[in-house]
Protein backbone atom coordinates (compact mmCIF):
# COMPACT_ATOMS: atom_id res chain seq x y z
CA UNK A 1 0.00 0.00 0.00
CA UNK A 2 2.81 2.55 1.11
CA UNK A 3 5.08 1.77 -2.09
CA UNK A 4 4.85 4.57 -3.63
CA UNK A 5 5.32 6.94 -0.68
CA UNK A 6 8.51 4.79 0.46
CA UNK A 7 9.90 4.80 -3.05
CA UNK A 8 9.59 8.42 -2.77
CA UNK A 9 10.75 8.87 1.16
CA UNK A 10 13.73 6.80 -0.09
CA UNK A 11 15.17 8.39 -2.82
CA UNK A 12 14.71 11.99 -0.45
CA UNK A 13 16.75 10.21 2.19
CA UNK A 14 19.42 8.48 -0.20
CA UNK A 15 19.92 12.08 -1.20
CA UNK A 16 20.39 12.98 2.18
CA UNK A 17 22.86 10.28 3.35
CA UNK A 18 24.99 10.57 0.78
CA UNK A 19 25.69 14.33 2.44
CA UNK A 20 29.05 14.81 3.97
CA UNK A 21 27.52 17.66 5.67
CA UNK A 22 23.70 18.92 6.73
CA UNK A 23 23.16 22.45 6.26
CA UNK A 24 20.00 24.30 6.47
CA UNK A 25 19.47 24.49 2.58
CA UNK A 26 19.74 20.67 1.85
CA UNK A 27 17.55 19.60 4.50
CA UNK A 28 15.07 22.38 3.17
CA UNK A 29 15.34 20.37 -0.56
CA UNK A 30 15.08 17.28 0.89
CA UNK A 31 11.94 18.17 3.49
CA UNK A 32 10.70 20.01 0.62
CA UNK A 33 10.29 16.54 -1.55
CA UNK A 34 8.86 14.76 1.47
CA UNK A 35 5.86 17.23 1.59
CA UNK A 36 5.30 16.24 -1.81
CA UNK A 37 5.32 12.72 -1.54
CA UNK A 38 3.19 12.95 1.71
CA UNK A 39 0.67 15.28 -0.25
CA UNK A 40 0.68 12.77 -3.02
CA UNK A 41 0.14 9.91 -0.68
CA UNK A 42 -3.35 11.78 -0.05
CA UNK A 43 -1.95 12.72 3.46
CA UNK A 44 -3.87 16.14 4.69
CA UNK A 45 -2.25 19.01 3.84
CA UNK A 46 -2.20 20.47 7.46
CA UNK A 47 -0.90 16.92 8.75
CA UNK A 48 1.85 17.16 6.21
CA UNK A 49 2.99 20.60 6.91
CA UNK A 50 3.10 19.97 10.45
CA UNK A 51 5.25 16.50 10.46
CA UNK A 52 7.81 18.28 8.29
CA UNK A 53 7.96 21.48 10.00
CA UNK A 54 8.19 18.88 13.34
CA UNK A 55 11.26 17.16 11.41
CA UNK A 56 12.93 20.16 10.42
CA UNK A 57 13.01 21.87 13.45
CA UNK A 58 14.93 18.79 14.96
CA UNK A 59 16.85 18.54 12.60
CA UNK A 60 18.33 21.68 12.83
CA UNK A 61 19.37 21.00 16.14
CA UNK A 62 23.39 21.27 16.90
CA UNK A 63 23.74 17.30 17.62
CA UNK A 64 22.51 16.62 14.55
CA UNK A 65 24.48 19.00 11.96
CA UNK A 66 27.70 18.24 14.29
CA UNK A 67 26.85 14.31 14.31
CA UNK A 68 29.56 11.95 11.91
CA UNK A 69 25.96 10.40 10.03
CA UNK A 70 23.87 13.60 9.79
CA UNK A 71 21.62 11.98 7.47
CA UNK A 72 21.03 8.55 9.45
CA UNK A 73 20.18 11.16 12.26
CA UNK A 74 17.79 13.03 10.36
CA UNK A 75 16.01 9.39 9.08
CA UNK A 76 15.64 8.40 12.77
CA UNK A 77 14.48 11.65 13.58
CA UNK A 78 11.51 11.28 10.62
CA UNK A 79 10.86 8.07 11.86
CA UNK A 80 9.95 8.82 15.70
CA UNK A 81 8.03 11.15 14.03
CA UNK A 82 5.87 9.19 11.95
CA UNK A 83 5.21 6.70 14.56
CA UNK A 84 4.27 9.97 17.05
CA UNK A 85 1.88 10.69 13.98
CA UNK A 86 0.60 7.61 14.06
CA UNK A 87 -0.34 6.93 17.51
CA UNK A 88 2.96 6.03 19.47
CA UNK A 89 1.92 3.24 21.24
CA UNK A 90 -0.99 0.20 19.98
CA UNK A 91 -3.70 0.58 21.80
CA UNK A 92 -5.93 -2.49 22.80
CA UNK A 93 -9.54 -2.99 23.10
CA UNK A 94 -11.59 -1.78 26.21
CA UNK A 95 -13.59 -5.41 26.77
CA UNK A 96 -14.19 -4.79 30.50
CA UNK A 97 -18.32 -5.78 30.63
CA UNK A 98 -20.37 -5.21 29.51
CA UNK A 99 -18.40 -5.65 26.69
CA UNK A 100 -19.77 -3.81 23.42
CA UNK A 101 -18.25 -2.54 20.06
CA UNK A 102 -19.82 -0.44 17.87
CA UNK A 103 -19.12 -0.88 14.08
CA UNK A 104 -19.68 2.72 12.31
CA UNK A 105 -18.83 4.10 8.57
CA UNK A 106 -19.61 4.49 5.29
CA UNK A 107 -21.12 1.92 2.71
CA UNK A 108 -18.41 0.00 1.18
CA UNK A 109 -15.48 0.33 3.98
CA UNK A 110 -16.04 -3.18 5.00
CA UNK A 111 -18.21 -2.86 8.25
CA UNK A 112 -19.76 -6.06 7.74
CA UNK A 113 -16.81 -8.07 7.03
CA UNK A 114 -14.66 -6.50 9.36
CA UNK A 115 -17.03 -7.35 12.23
CA UNK A 116 -16.40 -10.74 11.21
CA UNK A 117 -12.52 -10.38 11.25
CA UNK A 118 -12.93 -9.07 14.82
CA UNK A 119 -15.19 -11.72 16.00
CA UNK A 120 -12.82 -14.48 15.32
CA UNK A 121 -9.61 -12.65 16.40
CA UNK A 122 -11.73 -12.06 19.76
CA UNK A 123 -12.27 -16.18 19.69
CA UNK A 124 -8.74 -17.02 19.06
CA UNK A 125 -7.79 -14.69 21.92
CA UNK A 126 -10.59 -16.61 23.95
CA UNK A 127 -13.42 -14.55 24.17
CA UNK A 128 -17.41 -15.52 23.70
CA UNK A 129 -17.96 -12.99 20.60
CA UNK A 130 -21.43 -12.32 19.18
CA UNK A 131 -22.18 -10.86 16.30
CA UNK A 132 -25.39 -8.49 16.28
CA UNK A 133 -26.99 -7.62 12.59
CA UNK A 134 -28.07 -3.80 12.77
CA UNK A 135 -28.08 -3.18 9.52
CA UNK A 136 -31.70 -2.57 8.78
CA UNK A 137 -31.58 -0.75 5.50
CA UNK A 138 -29.52 -2.62 2.98
CA UNK A 139 -30.15 -5.47 0.89
CA UNK A 140 -28.91 -8.66 2.11
CA UNK A 141 -27.17 -7.13 4.88
CA UNK A 142 -28.21 -9.75 7.43
CA UNK A 143 -27.86 -12.48 5.15
CA UNK A 144 -24.14 -11.30 4.62
CA UNK A 145 -23.15 -11.42 8.42
CA UNK A 146 -24.78 -14.42 9.05
CA UNK A 147 -23.19 -16.10 6.10
CA UNK A 148 -19.77 -14.76 7.55
CA UNK A 149 -20.73 -15.93 11.46
CA UNK A 150 -20.71 -19.27 9.95
CA UNK A 151 -17.81 -19.23 8.12
CA UNK A 152 -15.65 -18.05 11.75
CA UNK A 153 -18.13 -20.15 13.73
CA UNK A 154 -19.56 -17.51 15.53
CA UNK A 155 -23.34 -16.91 16.55
CA UNK A 156 -25.37 -14.17 15.86
CA UNK A 157 -28.18 -12.41 16.43
CA UNK A 158 -30.62 -11.64 13.13
CA UNK A 159 -33.88 -9.86 13.62
CA UNK A 160 -36.83 -10.64 11.74
CA UNK A 161 -37.27 -10.00 8.35
CA UNK A 162 -38.88 -6.39 7.65
CA UNK A 163 -37.97 -5.15 11.10
CA UNK A 164 -36.93 -1.36 10.77
CA UNK A 165 -36.19 -0.43 14.93
CA UNK A 166 -32.08 -0.77 15.20
CA UNK A 167 -32.94 0.04 19.02
CA UNK A 168 -36.02 -3.45 19.53
CA UNK A 169 -32.88 -5.44 17.92
CA UNK A 170 -30.35 -4.36 20.15
CA UNK A 171 -32.22 -4.81 22.93
CA UNK A 172 -33.27 -8.16 21.89
CA UNK A 173 -29.70 -8.93 20.54
CA UNK A 174 -28.40 -7.81 24.47
CA UNK A 175 -30.80 -10.69 25.86
CA UNK A 176 -30.00 -13.40 23.52
CA UNK A 177 -26.81 -12.64 24.28
CA UNK A 178 -27.01 -12.97 27.54
CA UNK A 179 -28.94 -16.20 27.63
CA UNK A 180 -25.84 -17.77 25.05
CA UNK A 181 -23.38 -16.70 27.79
CA UNK A 182 -21.55 -13.90 25.21
CA UNK A 183 -18.49 -11.92 26.51
CA UNK A 184 -18.44 -9.51 23.30
CA UNK A 185 -21.16 -8.30 21.48
CA UNK A 186 -20.27 -6.62 18.19
CA UNK A 187 -22.77 -4.20 16.38
CA UNK A 188 -22.75 -4.11 12.59
CA UNK A 189 -24.57 -1.15 11.55
CA UNK A 190 -25.94 0.69 8.15
CA UNK A 191 -23.87 2.93 6.52
CA UNK A 192 -23.93 5.18 4.00
CA UNK A 193 -23.03 6.29 0.60
CA UNK A 194 -22.16 9.63 1.96
CA UNK A 195 -23.02 10.85 5.81
CA UNK A 196 -26.17 12.13 6.20
CA UNK A 197 -28.34 13.42 8.88
CA UNK A 198 -30.72 9.81 9.30
CA UNK A 199 -27.29 7.70 9.23
CA UNK A 200 -26.28 9.98 12.03
CA UNK A 201 -29.42 10.69 14.05
CA UNK A 202 -30.26 6.43 14.05
CA UNK A 203 -26.27 6.17 15.04
CA UNK A 204 -26.68 8.57 18.11
CA UNK A 205 -29.90 7.14 19.20
CA UNK A 206 -27.84 3.74 19.48
CA UNK A 207 -25.14 4.73 20.68
CA UNK A 208 -26.92 6.40 23.67
CA UNK A 209 -28.40 3.03 24.03
CA UNK A 210 -25.95 0.62 23.97
CA UNK A 211 -23.13 3.16 26.16
CA UNK A 212 -21.05 0.58 23.98
CA UNK A 213 -16.66 0.59 25.42
CA UNK A 214 -15.81 0.32 21.77
CA UNK A 215 -16.95 2.68 19.01
CA UNK A 216 -14.92 1.66 15.75
CA UNK A 217 -14.84 3.78 12.49
CA UNK A 218 -13.83 1.60 10.48
CA UNK A 219 -12.56 3.47 6.57
CA UNK A 220 -11.34 2.17 3.52
CA UNK A 221 -7.63 3.02 3.30
CA UNK A 222 -8.26 4.38 -0.01
CA UNK A 223 -10.51 7.02 0.80
CA UNK A 224 -7.97 9.47 0.19
CA UNK A 225 -8.34 13.13 1.13
CA UNK A 226 -12.03 12.72 2.30
CA UNK A 227 -10.75 10.18 4.84
CA UNK A 228 -10.48 13.39 7.56
CA UNK A 229 -13.79 15.05 7.37
CA UNK A 230 -15.54 11.32 7.73
CA UNK A 231 -13.47 10.53 10.67
CA UNK A 232 -14.14 14.10 12.28
CA UNK A 233 -18.40 13.59 11.38
CA UNK A 234 -18.27 9.94 13.13
CA UNK A 235 -16.06 11.55 15.97
CA UNK A 236 -18.17 14.67 16.35
CA UNK A 237 -21.63 12.43 16.67
CA UNK A 238 -20.59 9.35 18.56
CA UNK A 239 -17.49 10.16 19.86
CA UNK A 240 -15.34 6.86 17.95
CA UNK A 241 -12.69 5.37 20.43
CA UNK A 242 -10.67 3.86 17.40
CA UNK A 243 -10.12 2.82 13.62
CA UNK A 244 -10.25 -0.04 11.31
CA UNK A 245 -8.19 0.61 8.64
CA UNK A 246 -9.44 -2.01 5.60
CA UNK A 247 -8.16 -3.03 2.14
CA UNK A 248 -4.49 -1.92 3.31
CA UNK A 249 -3.02 -4.51 1.12
CA UNK A 250 -4.63 -2.48 -2.07
CA UNK A 251 -3.35 0.36 -4.21
CA UNK A 252 -4.18 3.06 -1.68
CA UNK A 253 -1.75 5.75 -1.00
CA UNK A 254 -1.75 5.48 2.75
CA UNK A 255 -2.61 9.26 3.55
CA UNK A 256 -5.59 7.83 5.46
CA UNK A 257 -3.76 6.22 7.77
CA UNK A 258 -1.41 9.56 8.44
CA UNK A 259 -4.46 11.75 8.42
CA UNK A 260 -7.14 10.08 10.29
CA UNK A 261 -5.09 9.38 13.72
CA UNK A 262 -3.56 12.94 13.50
CA UNK A 263 -6.55 14.98 13.02
CA UNK A 264 -9.17 12.84 15.69
CA UNK A 265 -6.52 11.99 18.09
CA UNK A 266 -8.35 8.30 17.79
CA UNK A 267 -6.14 5.45 17.43
CA UNK A 268 -6.02 3.10 14.99
CA UNK A 269 -6.38 -0.30 16.32
CA UNK A 270 -6.47 -2.74 13.42
CA UNK A 271 -5.83 -2.94 10.26
CA UNK A 272 -7.28 -5.13 7.51
CA UNK A 273 -4.90 -6.84 5.07
CA UNK A 274 -6.81 -9.35 2.87
CA UNK A 275 -10.17 -10.54 2.12
CA UNK A 276 -10.05 -13.70 4.11
CA UNK A 277 -11.53 -13.95 7.65
CA UNK A 278 -8.07 -14.53 9.37
CA UNK A 279 -6.18 -11.06 7.70
CA UNK A 280 -7.06 -8.45 10.53
CA UNK A 281 -4.13 -7.37 12.01
CA UNK A 282 -3.36 -5.18 15.47
CA UNK A 283 -2.21 -1.84 14.70
CA UNK A 284 1.37 -1.20 15.68
CA UNK A 285 2.66 2.35 14.97
CA UNK A 286 6.25 1.95 15.15
CA UNK A 287 5.75 -0.98 12.81
CA UNK A 288 4.12 1.03 10.77
CA UNK A 289 6.38 3.69 10.67
CA UNK A 290 9.28 0.99 9.93
CA UNK A 291 7.35 -0.29 6.86
CA UNK A 292 6.67 3.24 4.98
CA UNK A 293 10.29 3.86 5.55
CA UNK A 294 10.91 0.37 3.81
CA UNK A 295 12.84 -0.68 6.93
CA UNK A 296 9.95 -4.06 6.82
CA UNK A 297 8.21 -5.26 9.35
CA UNK A 298 9.39 -9.13 10.63
CA UNK A 299 7.45 -8.89 14.05
CA UNK A 300 4.81 -8.82 11.88
CA UNK A 301 6.20 -10.92 9.54
CA UNK A 302 6.71 -14.01 12.46
CA UNK A 303 3.10 -13.08 13.70
CA UNK A 304 1.72 -14.40 10.65
CA UNK A 305 3.65 -17.22 9.78
CA UNK A 306 3.02 -18.71 13.46
CA UNK A 307 -0.86 -17.85 13.14
CA UNK A 308 -1.37 -19.96 10.46
CA UNK A 309 1.03 -22.68 10.53
CA UNK A 310 0.30 -25.51 12.24
CA UNK A 311 3.46 -25.81 14.42
CA UNK A 312 2.95 -30.10 14.78
CA UNK A 313 2.51 -30.58 11.16
CA UNK A 314 5.64 -28.60 10.17
CA UNK A 315 7.98 -30.47 13.15
CA UNK A 316 6.40 -33.96 11.73
CA UNK A 317 7.43 -32.79 8.01
CA UNK A 318 10.65 -31.72 9.12
CA UNK A 319 11.31 -35.20 10.85
CA UNK A 320 10.14 -37.12 7.74
CA UNK A 321 12.38 -34.83 5.92
CA UNK A 322 15.48 -36.06 8.38
CA UNK A 323 14.29 -39.67 8.37
CA UNK A 324 14.45 -39.53 4.69
CA UNK A 325 10.72 -40.80 5.02
CA UNK A 326 9.30 -37.33 2.92
CA UNK A 327 6.76 -38.52 0.18
CA UNK A 328 4.00 -36.25 -2.24
CA UNK A 329 1.58 -36.57 0.98
CA UNK A 330 4.12 -34.74 2.98
CA UNK A 331 5.13 -32.33 -0.50
CA UNK A 332 0.87 -31.84 -0.52
CA UNK A 333 0.73 -31.08 3.23
CA UNK A 334 3.70 -28.33 2.73
CA UNK A 335 1.96 -26.48 -0.51
CA UNK A 336 -1.33 -26.35 1.42
CA UNK A 337 0.63 -24.45 4.52
CA UNK A 338 2.29 -21.82 1.65
CA UNK A 339 -1.29 -21.41 0.37
CA UNK A 340 -2.82 -20.53 3.36
CA UNK A 341 -0.06 -17.84 4.30
CA UNK A 342 -1.87 -15.72 1.68
CA UNK A 343 -0.55 -13.78 -1.00
CA UNK A 344 3.81 -14.22 -1.03
CA UNK A 345 3.64 -9.95 -2.31
CA UNK A 346 1.97 -9.34 0.80
CA UNK A 347 4.14 -11.57 3.65
CA UNK A 348 7.38 -10.79 2.06
CA UNK A 349 6.66 -7.65 1.76
CA UNK A 350 7.24 -7.14 6.10
CA UNK A 351 11.13 -8.09 5.01
CA UNK A 352 13.39 -5.00 5.50
CA UNK A 353 14.22 -3.63 1.59
CA UNK A 354 11.71 -6.08 0.05
CA UNK A 355 10.19 -2.89 -2.18
CA UNK A 356 13.70 -2.94 -4.14
CA UNK A 357 14.11 -6.48 -4.30
CA UNK A 358 10.56 -6.63 -6.06
CA UNK A 359 11.45 -4.62 -8.93
CA UNK A 360 14.12 -7.01 -9.61
CA UNK A 361 12.19 -10.25 -9.72
CA UNK A 362 10.56 -11.70 -13.24
CA UNK A 363 7.46 -11.27 -14.14
CA UNK A 364 5.01 -13.53 -12.07
CA UNK A 365 7.66 -14.37 -9.67
CA UNK A 366 5.22 -14.28 -6.45
CA UNK A 367 2.07 -15.85 -7.85
CA UNK A 368 1.30 -18.32 -5.77
CA UNK A 369 -1.52 -19.78 -8.19
CA UNK A 370 1.43 -21.81 -9.89
CA UNK A 371 1.18 -24.06 -6.66
CA UNK A 372 -2.54 -25.45 -8.10
CA UNK A 373 -0.79 -26.76 -11.60
CA UNK A 374 1.60 -28.98 -8.91
CA UNK A 375 -0.94 -29.54 -6.55
CA UNK A 376 -3.20 -31.00 -9.90
CA UNK A 377 -0.32 -33.35 -10.25
CA UNK A 378 -0.22 -34.65 -6.91
CA UNK A 379 -3.75 -34.91 -6.08
CA UNK A 380 -4.26 -37.07 -9.77
CA UNK A 381 -1.80 -39.78 -7.91
CA UNK A 382 -3.61 -42.34 -6.24
CA UNK A 383 -2.30 -42.90 -2.21
CA UNK A 384 -0.10 -46.06 -3.27
CA UNK A 385 1.77 -43.45 -5.81
CA UNK A 386 2.15 -40.65 -2.86
CA UNK A 387 3.49 -42.90 -0.91
CA UNK A 388 5.84 -44.55 -3.26
CA UNK A 389 6.85 -42.43 -5.64
CA UNK A 390 9.28 -44.57 -7.23
CA UNK A 391 6.28 -46.98 -8.62
CA UNK A 392 5.21 -44.17 -11.14
CA UNK A 393 6.19 -45.53 -14.21
CA UNK A 394 4.88 -44.28 -18.04
CA UNK A 395 1.91 -45.87 -17.74
CA UNK A 396 0.71 -44.60 -14.54
CA UNK A 397 2.54 -41.10 -15.11
CA UNK A 398 0.17 -41.00 -18.44
CA UNK A 399 -3.00 -41.11 -16.15
CA UNK A 400 -2.07 -38.71 -13.67
CA UNK A 401 -0.99 -35.87 -16.65
CA UNK A 402 -4.41 -36.44 -18.08
CA UNK A 403 -6.21 -36.55 -14.68
CA UNK A 404 -4.64 -33.42 -13.65
CA UNK A 405 -4.85 -31.65 -17.15
CA UNK A 406 -0.97 -31.35 -17.72
CA UNK A 407 1.43 -33.26 -19.83
CA UNK A 408 3.42 -36.31 -19.46
CA UNK A 409 6.80 -33.62 -19.42
CA UNK A 410 5.39 -31.76 -16.66
CA UNK A 411 4.49 -34.68 -14.91
CA UNK A 412 7.85 -36.41 -15.52
CA UNK A 413 9.73 -32.92 -14.23
CA UNK A 414 7.65 -32.64 -11.01
CA UNK A 415 8.72 -36.27 -9.98
CA UNK A 416 12.64 -35.87 -11.43
CA UNK A 417 13.06 -32.91 -9.06
CA UNK A 418 10.63 -34.69 -5.97
CA UNK A 419 13.28 -38.04 -6.40
CA UNK A 420 16.27 -35.35 -6.66
CA UNK A 421 14.98 -33.73 -3.23
CA UNK A 422 14.74 -36.66 -1.53
CA UNK A 423 17.94 -38.17 -2.41
CA UNK A 424 19.52 -34.98 -1.34
CA UNK A 425 17.22 -35.15 2.53
CA UNK A 426 18.85 -38.21 2.99
CA UNK A 427 21.95 -37.06 3.00
CA UNK A 428 23.45 -35.21 6.08
CA UNK A 429 26.25 -32.93 4.81
CA UNK A 430 23.79 -31.86 1.85
CA UNK A 431 21.12 -31.28 4.20
CA UNK A 432 23.32 -28.43 5.71
CA UNK A 433 24.12 -27.12 2.34
CA UNK A 434 19.96 -26.67 1.94
CA UNK A 435 19.74 -22.93 2.56
CA UNK A 436 22.83 -22.18 0.46
CA UNK A 437 21.21 -24.51 -2.51
CA UNK A 438 17.96 -22.82 -2.11
CA UNK A 439 19.31 -19.71 -3.53
CA UNK A 440 21.71 -21.22 -6.31
CA UNK A 441 21.38 -24.16 -8.15
CA UNK A 442 20.22 -27.99 -8.16
CA UNK A 443 17.30 -29.04 -6.88
CA UNK A 444 16.25 -27.12 -4.13
CA UNK A 445 17.40 -23.86 -5.83
CA UNK A 446 15.21 -24.98 -9.36
CA UNK A 447 12.38 -24.71 -6.65
CA UNK A 448 12.43 -21.74 -5.30
CA UNK A 449 13.26 -19.87 -8.55
CA UNK A 450 10.19 -21.74 -9.89
CA UNK A 451 8.07 -19.48 -8.06
CA UNK A 452 8.68 -17.12 -11.16
CA UNK A 453 8.77 -17.17 -14.62
CA UNK A 454 7.54 -19.87 -17.09
CA UNK A 455 6.73 -22.57 -14.16
CA UNK A 456 7.12 -25.44 -16.94
CA UNK A 457 10.19 -25.36 -18.60
CA UNK A 458 12.95 -22.77 -19.36
CA UNK A 459 16.32 -22.80 -18.08
CA UNK A 460 17.19 -23.40 -14.13
CA UNK A 461 19.89 -25.51 -12.65
CA UNK A 462 20.41 -28.82 -13.14
CA UNK A 463 17.37 -30.49 -13.82
CA UNK A 464 15.06 -27.11 -15.16
CA UNK A 465 12.72 -25.26 -13.10
CA UNK A 466 10.65 -26.69 -10.75
CA UNK A 467 6.74 -26.72 -12.17
CA UNK A 468 4.88 -24.53 -10.04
Amino acid sequence: MFSSLSDSLDKSFRNLRGVGKISEKNITDALRDIRIALLEADVEFGVAKELIARVKDASMGEEVLKSIKPGEQIVKLFQDELTRVLGGDNVPLDLNPPARILMVGLNGAGKTTTSAKLARRLQKEGRRPLLVACDLYRPAAVDQLVTLAGQVNVPVFAPERGETDVIKVAREAISFGEREGATVLIFDTAGRQEIDEKLIKELIELNKFLQPKETLLVADAATGQQAVSVATHFDEAVGITGIVLTKLDGDARGGAALSMREVTGKPIKYAGEGEKLDQLIEFHPSRMADRILGMGDIVSMVESVADKVNEEDAMRSMKRMQEGKFDFNDFLDQMKMIQNLGPLEGLLGLMPGFNKIKKQLPAGALDTSKLKKTEAIVLSMTPQERARPEIIKASRRQRIAAGSGTSMQQVNQLIKQFAEMRKMMKNPGKMKNMMKAMGGGGPMGDMMKGLGGNPFGGKGGKGGKFPF
